[in-house]
């Protein structure tokens, strides 16, 4: 059974405040959860203040690090010590500074072809799972965290791009549409999810946000057909109300 990708909505003051709100939600999340719990990570400059957050002395003895186990939504075709890399900010920013089992962290990798990168990380994933196709009553991930573009992107679902097609790969490189190759998660292991949390902020964001809550699928975020809960943080100017 899907779900609305319309989801429920929180909103914070600022960007400041609504990385603050996913902070605490994160922590709450995950203590509320039994045994590991799979996280899909997501880049950009929200992302990172969160990181920086959940890494702090405030938050980063409330969470059950030792039970997290990480991927990445997307990821640039580029060196993990690349300024690019997703990786390389979420490592800066959180990582290095908390008491995570390295084993549990799984980047994308960027090593020989993106589409051999991207079979591995899709190989790596279905051994996770232990199956090569979903079960709707057993998710991949308990968190997707994902951001959105002006354009309606998600993760790198970029529109106009054959990505947006594929239903059969978990995994897919996107070697157009931007100016640096990407490997992403497709729709169907993101829909594979228990909760879908977008976070967006900026007046940039308003008119994509709109538009993907009313499904309009013209939009690459709005052909998400979650599986779970779908919950939008966005601060007031993304939520329209600045």
């Amino acid at each position: 059974m899907t779900t609305d990708i319309s989801g429920r909505v929180e909103v914070s003051e600022d960007v400041h405040a609504l990385s603050r709100r996913v902070a605490d939600w994160f922590v709450d999340t995950v203590a509320a959860a039994s045994g590991i719990v799979r996280i899909s990570l997501s880049g950009g400059s929200t992302p990172k203040e969160l990181y920086t957050l959940l890494a702090s002395d405030e938050f980063r003895s409330r969470m059950a690090w030792d039970r997290l186990e990480l991927f990445w939504g997307d990821e640039r075709f580029v060196s993990h010590d690349d300024p690019a890399s997703n990786y390389r900010m979420t490592k800066e920013a959180m990582l290095s500074r908390v008491p995570i089992p390295p084993d549990r962290v799984h980047p994308v990798p960027v090593v020989g072809t993106p589409y051999d990168a991207a079979l591995r990380y899709e190989t790596l994933l279905k051994q996770i799972y232990g199956a090569d196709a979903f079960d709707p009553k057993r998710p991949l991930f308990d968190i997707m965290l994902l951001g959105l573009g002006a354009d309606g992107h998600t993760a790198s679902l970029i529109p106009g791009q054959p990505v947006l097609e594929e239903r059969k790969h978990w995994v897919a490189a996107v070697t157009s549409g931007r100016a640096e190759v990407r490997i992403t998660l497709t729709y169907p292991a993101i829909e594979s999810s228990r909760t879908i949390a977008f976070l967006a902020a900026g007046p940039e964001k308003t008119s994509a946000v709109r538009a993907v809550r009313n499904g309009d699928q013209i939009l690459p975020a709005a052909r998400i057909s979650p599986q779970g809960e779908v919950i939008w943080f966005l601060d007031r100017a993304a939520a329209g109300r600045a």
